[in-house]
């Protein structure tokens, strides 16, 4: 539960609570007024930590300070995360040889760089009666990964879309 959406001293309406003192010792039930009293001796807060618990489970606290703390334990975490993207590599059926490398370069520096590249091939006009062309344009890059000592996996293989045939590579796992 966020910390936004816990209720605090004249905010909590039940009969009674399970009371946790500002030491983290457990006081056992006591009624609401007793426990409110104990926290304005403490020159503290009752914050309602799980309110869904039967009765609901206080602590005496202040809450400015466990807001502060639950904010920067969130930022930290979100820090932490790394934010895989999806790149997209458009191509056609008839593209020649030094293009198909150049693309194929920066699909290798996606890779290395922890994202997922969705490579499509677009089909325009008759080209579609043709998709083969497609297939082996997909397969020419994908082999020319390799030869490039690229540390990649095919998460899907190439499929047709309407009129768009595409594959989506992966880095390996353990990579950046």
């Amino acid at each position: 539960m966020a910390a936004k959406d816990l209720r605090v001293n004249k905010e909590i309406r039940v009969r009674e609570v399970r009371l946790i003192d500002e030491k983290g010792e457990q006081r056992g039930i006591i009624p609401t007024i007793e426990a409110l009293e104990l926290a304005r001796q403490a020159n503290a807060d009752l914050v309602e930590v799980s309110p869904n618990a039967d009765p609901p489970v206080c602590k005496i606290l202040d809450y400015g300070k466990y807001k502060f703390d639950q904010e920067k334990r969130r930022k930290e975490s979100k820090k932490k995360q790394k934010q895989i993207k999806l790149k997209e590599i458009r191509m056609q059926p008839k593209i020649e040889t030094h293009d198909l490398e150049f693309k194929t370069k920066h699909i290798k520096t996606f890779l290395e760089e922890g994202n997922k590249v969705k490579v499509t091939i677009r089909f325009r006009g008759r080209e579609l009666a043709h998709t083969e062309l497609g297939r082996d344009v997909l397969m020419k890059v994908n082999e020319i990964l390799e030869e490039l000592e690229t540390d990649f996996s095919m998460d899907r293989k190439p499929i047709m879309e309407g009129r768009f045939m595409s594959m989506i590579l992966s880095p390996k796992t353990g990579k950046k």
